[in-house]
């Protein structure tokens, strides 16, 4: 297929693809389905070789969330029977870290529900960075707290902070859809905050919630332009109690084509399967390894994820292997140009740094919102085949702010 050629090569030049390409991918059938991951999985491997990066989450602070984001577990108003609680102290979240870090991951995420912290806040953050990194020196630490005011990114930066999250969630034009509390360009002047402070930007998006082929297109080449290092890929696990409890958009197939298009428009950034892959790639898991490079392990903020032990064969069994905390994830390029964010150069990386949040957090209680945009342009919503797989979304009941011993 000339159009898989097109992009292998591009991609191997980080070039970036005309919007029609990127839409191209997503529309092709289920016929081209393998040769599509094929074309893909060139481009990660050239870039990121077989590694499988691992991180994993803590969640500082469950529910109760001002924000009214519709996708959101934690979102004012929820009645998702989620666990809520208070803010971990550090020697909790540092242990809750390790046993993350025991498993195999290299990155803990530390996220907090709110629309971004207080000043206070972030002396708590700082206090547990450090409590992490006491323990193990060499993890890398990713704070995703909400929207940051001034000389805050600063100050987790000099707490020990590696990178910062916060996702764009979906396309400027639809935006206004998913929330009210906030804005879309409250998001872009958090991450471009983390930039400027020298962390490590983080920033993705949710697919499934009933947008069109060129929203997801728009976020993603938006999302290029601002130049984040890693790019989760959440997918939207319908949560009884939200909003969008009843929107079941996406299929294994459907996943995969997103996580194509997005290793096609940012070939040499850590692409990282977020919250929800085991709800709608299911069995199909294994062959998403052949387009990102980096997952979670064990469980979500507000919901469960497979066994940990199941994310390691699985990683095996497909060829791969986790990536070592010696190695470092981003190719040479990105981490000269920029102590390991980027590159800035026109063409170069996930987008210049010019227009504008592992960590990626997984979206059910994520870093703030969602909600179904309006069907527009010609990208239809697609149609599902097969009853929505809800035996498939479990609350969270072990692990941070429980008594039980976590899934890692």
């Amino acid at each position: 297929m000339d159009l898989l050629n097109t992009l292998v090569n591009k991609g191997l030049r980080r070039e970036s693809p005309t919007r029609e390409e990127a839409l191209a991918v997503l529309a092709t059938s289920d016929d081209d389905l393998l040769d599509v991951v094929a074309a893909a999985g060139k481009v990660r491997r050239h870039w990121f070789g077989r590694r499988v990066k691992l991180n994993y989450l803590v969640n500082l602070k469950s529910g109760l969330c001002p924000e009214d984001c519709s996708y959101c577990s934690q979102r004012l108003g929820s009645k998702a029977e989620i666990l809520k609680y208070t803010w971990l102290k550090p020697d909790q979240a540092s242990q809750a870290a390790a046993a993350g870090v025991a498993g195999g991951a290299k990155r803990v995420c530390l996220v907090a529900s709110g629309r971004g912290p207080t000043d206070r806040d972030v002396d708590r953050v700082s206090d547990t960075i450090k409590a992490i990194k006491e323990q193990n020196e060499a993890v890398e630490v990713c704070a995703c707290l909400g929207l940051l005011s001034d000389g805050q990114a600063e100050r987790l930066r000099e707490a020990g902070a590696d990178a910062y999250n916060h996702n764009l969630n979906t396309s400027e034009a639809t935006y206004g859809d998913i929330t009210t509390t906030h804005t879309y360009a409250d998001r872009v002047d958090t991450v471009n905050k983390a930039h400027a402070a020298g962390l490590s930007a983080c920033s993705g998006l949710i697919a499934g919630m009933g947008e069109s082929d060129e929203d997801l297109v728009d976020v993603v080449f938006s999302l290029r332009e601002l130049d984040p290092d890693s790019v989760p890929v959440n997918f939207l696990i319908p949560m009884e109690g939200t909003p969008l409890a009843k929107e079941w958009h996406l299929t294994p197939q459907r996943c995969l084509r997103i996580l194509a298009m997005t290793r096609f428009v940012c070939p040499d950034v850590e692409v990282r399967i977020a919250g929800g892959r085991e709800v709608h790639l299911r069995t199909m898991q294994p062959l998403a390894l052949h387009l990102a490079n980096s997952i979670f392990l064990g469980d979500y903020l507000t919901s469960e994820g497979q066994a940990g032990r199941a994310d390691l064969e699985m990683i095996a069994d497909a060829g791969f292997e986790v990536e070592g905390a010696g190695e470092v994830t981003l190719p040479e390029h990105r981490v000269a140009d920029r102590g390991g964010c980027g590159s800035h150069g026109e063409g170069a990386g996930c987008g210049s740094h010019g227009a504008g949040g592992g960590c990626g957090s997984a979206h059910e209680g994520g870093s703030l919102c969602g909600s179904a945009p309006a069907e527009k342009g010609s990208g239809a919503v697609p149609a599902v085949t097969g009853e929505p797989r809800t035996d498939l979304v479990a609350v969270r009941r072990r692990g941070a702010g429980t008594d039980l011993a976590p899934n890692a």
